[in-house]
């Protein structure tokens, strides 16, 4: 069972407490965002995935959390709001809109770096 909890808990250097307070959450991993082809499909939340709007897709973060997201290449933050699931390739943590994505890396790039941190 040990085994499992740390084989789980990945790259995170804070864990949740035991009501569900995520803020302090740290992970890190690369950042990809969204194809084109997303643009007004909903999202696991159920609204809307809008290219220009600063959201973001983790696999278990509660919908409505404020993350910052930090390329660690040349430091740039970004604040997204968490409206979707995924991204479900090993290795990634975040699923950035194209916006979002842009204003701390080239889109060029395709893949960031990144360390999150839960704010909210």
């Amino acid at each position: 069972m040990l085994v499992l909890y740390l084989v789980l808990s990945g790259c995170s250097s804070v864990q949740p407490g035991a009501a569900g307070d995520w803020a302090g959450y740290k992970e890190s991993g690369q950042a990809s965002f969204y194809a084109d082809k997303h643009q007004n499909m909903r999202t696991a939340s159920g609204e809307p995935y809008r290219h220009d709007l600063p959201t973001a897709a983790h696999k278990k973060l509660p919908f409505g959390s404020m993350v910052k997201v930090t390329n660690t290449a040349n430091g740039k933050s970004v604040v997204v709001r968490i409206n979707d699931r995924g991204p479900f390739v090993r290795g990634r943590v975040i699923d950035l809109s194209k916006t979002a994505f842009s204003r701390i890396g080239s889109l060029s790039a395709g893949l960031l770096n990144v360390q999150i941190e839960v704010l909210r």
